[in-house]
């Protein structure tokens, strides 16, 4: 038998397939931890032989006795670091078949003349499905759900035959395993490091958000988590919520083999969204669901007092006297119970404190407990005051005097009024009281909430006074029901100096503070303005350049226009210029020189009969039109683009030869 108890228990949970480890240890305790004793006890000789008709899918049949392992071999093949607390594990039965038996697991090929063998691997809530041939082996099925699960194969556990290390290698086809199996997956307990193929997923999970739909009886809660968070802080912030004690806590969802101080990216969950289910264990509870009042033990120690608040319920039985000591009529809870919308459960709080205590108290806040908290601490430091909750349970012998003599005293009135925001919820109720857990966790935190719901009833009512100084909002102190006027005094006395020295710092610090915003906002207006001065001229040159640009294209516009109207006019004119007359036909021939104005020359021959027109053409097609330059003769003198375009160069006198001097306009 291993020395190893946690291993005798899961290797008799997986051989009984008995879940409940209570159980499981029960029956261990009465065979002395004597593992072949105790599941002879919960499973008879009978019970245990292999029936072929129908046979378990963790069945394993081996060929000879040498195969068998003995119970050291199986004690040492058996690594389980840790106990499941949700997963149960189907038995294993090793059985030598006889000569005669022939119903054993079909081996016969398929069509492709291999046999393909289908496993259903149970881990956790899933159920993955694996086919491989019966060629493959228990080593080649763990790197095929190391992909799914992400878990190396040295890591990896399995149930019944597939945890033996001497079939680690050996082919299916020689364990004569039928078509379907079924195993269940657990994980070996690390050494506290992780692979180089886990390291990326594993950082990833630490500084990642798990999501957790936790599910208790009809509500589900949506908790977050950094990956860094154990699983002992969920189970005590599950705890704040539902008021089920870590201890009687019994949860389905969590990976088999971890323990508490497990992270929650090493835990094997769900990344980044994982569910999981939460009840009360019963059994331990069942002392306590007697109909009969509840008797505080003011001298109980701190583990009576844990689970103190679930029996402190009032129904609706409850009494009180009147003043002729006569037991008077039924009292109204100052919130009803259930109560669905915090602000109503506020307003009904302050008017029936007031029915019932009269209108002389401090001046209850009607709101949330999120808008009292901002109303009293997310202020200026200069209007910031002191947060006080109120928390009252109508089952306390201390109620009835503290609203009415110390809430009632006027000095106290005066220091609730001046200094405090007074919020009170009333806890006699369950529902109101996890309403209240809610929201000071939501509001203050785990820390905050698990301080509230330590508070013993007979010690209620408590005011709670919580300050922020330097930006942390946090819990003073807790005046408890059995004070009288002068200590309830001296403890807001003692809350508003300490509140308030620390708040003449913050309101100094605050006006240096806005003193130095104030010359940074002058400094930021200045330089805007700068800027802005900076930005109108250089907008104004840019609209000046951009003008400038516009105009000088119109005009390189224009003069491309002008000088194409030109060319093509040039052009025309060009064509329609008679050609230049050959040498030697005598007296009709005259010959023109043309002085222009950069000193050059141009000579051309024309008829004699040609009219003025065809000379002053021929300038024109040269770049000389006459409406820039003039065509002016030697002798005698004359403008000869003044004259009739139409008289003949002979008309004119410029025969046999003349020069004219082109001049521009």
């Amino acid at each position: 038998m291993s020395e190893n108890r946690e291993e005798i228990l899961a290797d008799f949970q997986a051989c009984t397939g008995i879940e409940d480890v209570a159980e499981a240890i029960y029956h261990l305790d009465d065979a002395n931890w004597d593992l072949l004793r105790a599941v002879s006890r919960v499973m008879p000789p009978d019970t245990q032989s292999f029936r072929a008709p129908n046979p378990d899918p963790d069945v394993m049949i081996v060929e000879d006795d040498s195969e068998i392992p003995n119970a050291a071999t199986a004690d040492a093949a058996t690594d389980v670091a840790g106990l499941g607390n949700s997963i149960g594990h189907s038995s294993t039965v090793t059985k030598k078949p006889a000569d005669n038996d022939t119903s054993y697991p079909s081996t016969s090929a398929g069509k492709s003349g291999t046999r393909q063998l289908k496993f259903n691997v149970q881990y956790c809530d899933r159920v993955i499905k694996v086919e491989m041939p019966e060629s493959a082996t228990v080593n080649d099925l763990k790197l095929r759900l190391q992909r799914e699960v992400k878990v190396t194969p040295c890591r990896q556990l399995l149930s019944s035959w597939a945890r033996l290390v001497q079939y680690e290698n050996t082919p299916f086809s020689k364990l004569m395993l039928p078509d379907d199996n079924t195993l269940h997956l657990t994980l070996k307990a690390g050494d506290g490091g992780i692979t180089a193929e886990e390291e990326n997923s594993v950082t990833e999970k630490l500084n990642g958000m798990y999501t957790l739909n936790v599910k208790y009886e009809a509500r589900t809660y949506n908790l977050k988590y950094q990956g860094t968070k154990s699983i002992l802080e969920v189970k005590g912030d599950v705890y704040t919520l539902t008021n089920v004690h870590v201890r009687n806590q019994i949860w389905s969802g969590w990976p088999p083999n971890i323990d508490d101080n497990t992270m929650l990216a090493l835990s094997g969950i769900n990344y980044p969204e994982h569910d999981l289910t939460v009840r009360r264990n019963t059994q331990s509870n069942n002392a306590r669901e007697k109909k009969s009042m509840p008797v505080v033990q003011i001298d109980s120690d701190d583990d009576e007092f844990e689970d103190a608040s679930e029996s402190f319920n009032v129904d609706d039985e409850y009494f009180v006297e009147n003043e002729g000591g006569a037991a008077g009529k039924r009292t109204e809870p100052l919130i009803p119970e259930n109560v669905e919308d915090e602000i109503v459960g506020s307003i009904t709080f302050s008017e029936q404190f007031t029915a019932r205590y009269g209108p002389v108290h401090p001046a209850f806040y009607q709101g949330t407990l999120d808008d009292a908290i901002k109303e009293a601490c997310s202020r200026p430091a200069k209007d910031r005051k002191i947060l006080a909750i109120y928390l009252h349970h109508d089952a306390s012998v201390l109620t009835n005097v503290f609203c009415t003599q110390l809430l009632g005293f006027e000095s106290v009135m005066q220091m609730f009024e001046n200094n405090f925001i007074l919020w009170g919820w009333d806890i006699t109720f369950e529902s109101n009281r996890r309403r209240l857990q809610l929201s000071v966790t939501t509001s203050l935190g785990t820390t905050a909430a698990m301080s509230l719901r330590n508070i013993p009833v007979d010690r209620l009512p408590v005011i709670i006074l919580i300050t922020k100084i330097r930006s942390t909002i946090e819990i003073f102190s807790v005046v408890y029901g059995n004070v009288g006027v002068n200590e309830l005094l001296s403890s807001l006395i003692e809350c508003t100096e300490v509140f308030s020295e620390h708040q003449r710092v913050e309101i100094k610090e605050e006006e240096e503070r806005t003193e130095r915003e104030m010359v940074k906002l002058e400094q930021d207006l200045a330089y805007r303005e700068s800027l802005e001065a900076d930005r109108a001229k250089e907008e104004a040159r840019r609209i000046q350049a951009e003008e400038a640009d516009e105009t000088r294209k119109r005009i390189e516009n224009e003069r491309a226009l002008e000088e194409a109207k030109k060319e093509a006019f040039r052009k025309e004119v060009e064509a329609s210029l008679p050609p230049e007359p050959p040498l030697g036909q005598g007296d009709s021939i005259t010959k023109i020189k043309f002085r222009l104005p950069k000193g050059e020359h141009l000579e051309r021959r024309f008829q004699t009969n040609t009219p003025l027109k065809v000379l002053l053409d021929f300038l024109i097609v040269k770049g000389y039109p006459t409406e820039e330059y003039k065509v002016i003769s030697s002798w005698p003198r004359r403008d000869l683009t003044s004259l009739d375009k139409n008289n003949t160069l002979k008309e004119l006198n410029l025969c046999p030869q003349e020069t004219v001097i082109l001049e521009e306009r």
